[in-house]
């Protein structure tokens, strides 16, 4: 078979390496001249054998067993008489020895990999005693490595950044590859690096595996990802190495190496008059090739007769100037604004201004459209007065409005009634006069606040609204009068002289001077002998006594006159009586009592008395009310309304009662004897409207009969019955149920089957089972025999 110039070169290594290997093989095993070995107890000179490691190479793939060396002793004469055993790693499973000729053969594939050496012992025996004739000695088979694991790259694949315009020989990552092999024999380990893909912008140092640029100005803009193809060889990159390969992701990040520029040199936009203030006028936005940082930028307005009135912003997310409006635009005023607009990188990279200025310039005009406003007020507020005194009809004054659009529309006013709901005021559509429509009074309303409407009369639609505030002016119209009700008492111990009340007064008015008023008696009351009245020129005035000794018994009450007047032009007064009660008064002089009827009241009767009185009165009314109650509720039927909630009533049928000896529970007398005369009884829990006629005698019948019979006029009686609710119900417990093997297994169809069970028993339980005995037995006394 023709060999390639390849396979050729390795025949002749792995020949070679083997013959090297076999002759040292040879030659370690061969025997120094020595006396014999003798078993202990007798004196050795020399030893007769020493041992060294064998050699043996991996991945052998022969059919048969691969020679790894011979074992061989001076005592062996080649006649048979010596036996050589292996023992240790491998011995008999991986090792194989011929034990009369001491040949060492390996029976397996051997990895270097997976075992790189193995200890063995071997001993020489006498065959016939089966004794030592050499001492056991230890040897290792050393697994000679061949170049049969190629490089891996055990991190891959890799991504890596590089910036753009990066200088060429700029690191971008390192790879490492990793080779099995030996790395202390020969080349097998020895690995080098090579760039199969991503040449020109790339290459790798062979030894160390450094990526490093090799093109300088890639540029991200024009492509941001490279991928790189690496490949590591064995054998220092020789022919007949191994190779294994990983791919390498280059992204180049970016750079602020591209100043923004506007798209247009100039933008134009239409905005309404009308367009509330912060309101976004237009989105400008200058293009930068850049992202995120480098692509940062800040607009401002350089230049323009807009500057007061547009501001300009950033947007963070998407770099976009956002012009809005500052103050309100007037198309009548000004009909188009311009802007000098600049944009700027805020993070410039001084390696590349040579690039250019990193800013630029756009102009804005903005053109004001007209928009058909409603009527302006000349003045946003407009203040009046007009006194309370003034007549329907008097003019208060003129509020104005105009059209503010170029057509200058005429106007016509009205009052916003909502703000006038009295209708004080009106308004003269076309002057925009201001008049009174009723009287005014300024104590009721010091202030009007109205609301003129001013709409075109081309467009009604249009409406503009002012804001008047109308002062009421006050005038002399309310009389003085007491400050308050004053509870006056008089001692009847009082002394002439003695203050008995301070009074004042009080005008709904409101001087521009201040209220000043006077006090005095009326011409009737003034030569009265009880009071006397003091101004004290302070708008208060005193109260006094004349005289001594007051008797309630006399007189109790006193009402004294008292004549006020203001200080008004024209003044006003008012007449306000002082009521004054006589009281008795203890010796500090503080009232007690102060009505006089006690003295009118009989002896016996006081005010507790009569209270007493009273109180009992109260208590026997209730007391009737009571009884009165409790009759009716007991005349009311025990039947429950259907309205009415029962289930606060709580039946009991846990109770099974003491048996057949228990007499109080219930009436066993019709189970006794089922042949008497059953009479009509009505139930207890109701009471019934209807009598029902008596019940038919039983007749003697046989026993289910009877039963069945009793049952069905229960039933039938509760059926009827309108006097009462269902409370009864009738449970039945005889049917079991269809398909049953066992069928019936009730007791009551039990008299009737033909078993021939034997109750007999039942007698002998006692009294308390003499009823089943009865029903169940089999003697001659039984009742349903």
């Amino acid at each position: 078979m023709k060999l390639g110039k390849v396979e050729f070169c390795h025949f002749l290594q792995i020949l070679a390496l083997f013959l090297c290997l076999s002759g040292m093989n040879q030659a370690e095993l061969t025997r120094s001249k020595s006396k014999p070995y003798f078993q202990s107890g007798r004196t050795r000179t020399k030893r007769s054998w020493v041992w060294n490691q064998f050699f043996v190479l991996e991945e052998y793939m022969g059919t048969d067993p691969l020679y790894v060396g011979k074992l061989h002793s001076d005592v062996d004469k080649g006649d048979g008489s010596i036996k050589y055993i292996l023992s240790g790693e491998g011995a008999s499973s991986i090792f194989i020895i011929d034990e009369n000729t001491g040949d060492i053969h390996a029976t397996k594939r051997l990895d270097r990999e997976e075992q790189a050496y193995y200890t063995l012992r071997a001993q020489a025996l006498d065959r016939l005693t089966n004794k030592p004739v050499e001492p056991e000695s230890e040897f290792v088979i050393k697994i000679q490595d061949i170049n049969d694991n190629e490089p891996k790259f055990l991190d891959g694949p890799y991504t890596a950044g590089v910036p753009e315009m990066s200088p060429v020989g700029t690191s971008v990552v390192q790879v490492t590859a990793t080779d099995a092999d030996d790395p202390t024999y020969g080349n097998s380990a020895r690995v080098v690096y090579s760039i199969l893909q991503g040449q020109p912008y790339f290459s790798v140092e062979p030894k160390t595996g450094v990526i490093k640029t090799a093109l300088p100005n890639m540029d991200r803009e024009a492509k941001d990802q490279y991928l790189l193809v690496i490949q590591a060889k064995d054998m220092v990159g020789q022919n007949g190495g191994l190779s294994g390969t990983t791919s390498v992701t280059v992204t180049l990040t970016d750079v602020n190496d591209n100043p923004p520029r506007f798209p247009r040199r100039s933008y134009q936009y239409n905005v309404p008059e009308s367009l509330p203030v912060a309101s976004v006028v237009a989105r400008i936005k200058a293009a930068d090739a850049d992202v995120g940082s480098n692509a940062e930028m800040e607009y401002k307005i350089v230049d323009g007769d807009g500057l007061g009135v547009f501001k300009i912003s950033v947007d963070k997310d998407t770099q976009e100037g956002i012009i809005t409006i500052q103050k309100e635009l007037d198309f009548e005023a000004k009909t188009s604004y311009t802007l000098r607009i600049e944009a700027a990188n805020m993070h410039v990279d001084p390696r590349f201004l040579s690039l250019g200025p990193f800013s630029d310039m756009t102009t804005v005009k903005i053109i004001v459209e007209d928009v058909d406003e409603p009527p302006v007020f000349t003045s946003r507020l407009y203040s009046m007065v007009v006194s309370e005194a003034a007549k329907v009809g008097t003019i208060i004054g003129t509020v104005a409005a105009h059209d503010p659009d170029a057509s200058n529309s005429p106007v016509r006013y009205s009052i916003d009634r909502n703000t006038d709901l009295e209708r004080y005021f009106n308004i003269d559509a076309n002057s925009g006069v201001i008049t009174t429509a009723k009287s005014l009074d300024r104590e009721t309303n010091a202030i009007h606040n109205i609301t003129v409407l001013a709409m075109e009369s081309q467009n009604p639609a249009q409406i503009g609204r002012g804001y008047v505030a109308i002062t009421i002016l006050d005038i002399n119209d309310n009389a003085p009068e007491f400050a308050m009700e004053y509870e006056t008492t008089v001692c009847e111990n009082a002394q002439p002289g003695q203050v008995i009340q301070k009074i004042s007064a009080i005008d709904k008015d409101d001087p521009p001077n201040g209220h000043q008023f006077y006090f005095s008696l009326t011409a009737e009351a003034a030569n009265n002998h009880n009071f006397t009245l003091q101004d004290n020129k302070d708008n208060t005035a005193t109260v006094l006594t004349k005289r001594n000794g007051f008797r309630r018994q006399e007189q109790s009450v006193f009402y004294l006159p008292i004549f006020i007047v203001d200080s008004g032009s024209p003044s006003l007064s008012s007449t306000n009586t002082l009521t004054i009660r006589v009281c008795d008064c203890d010796a500090d002089g503080i009232a007690q009592t102060c009505n006089a009827e006690a003295y009118i009241l009989p002896a016996g009767l006081s005010t507790g008395a009569l209270i007493a009185i009273l109180a009992c009165v109260l208590t026997l009314l209730v007391l009737v009310l009571l009884i009165v109650t409790m009759r009716r509720r007991k005349k009311e039927p025990l039947i429950f309304d259907e309205e009415r909630d029962i289930r606060e009533n709580i039946v009991r049928y846990d109770d099974e009662g003491g048996g057949e000896e228990d007499t109080e529970a219930f009436d066993m007398a019709a189970l006794r004897n089922l042949n008497i005369m059953r009479d009509t009884k009505t139930r207890r829990d109701v009471t019934p409207e209807i009598q029902f006629l008596s019940r038919p005698t039983f007749k003697s019948i046989p026993d289910n009969v009877i039963f069945r019979e009793f049952i069905w006029e229960r039933l039938k009686e509760a059926d009827v019955d309108p006097c009462a609710p269902p409370y009864d119900s009738l449970q039945t417990y005889a049917f079991e149920g269809n398909g049953s093997v066992a069928e019936s297994l009730s007791s009551l169809d039990s008299i009737s089957s033909n078993s021939d069970q034997n109750y007999d028993y039942l007698s002998d339980w006692g009294p308390r089972f003499k009823r089943l005995a009865d029903m169940y037995g089999t003697g001659p006394d039984c009742l349903y025999s």
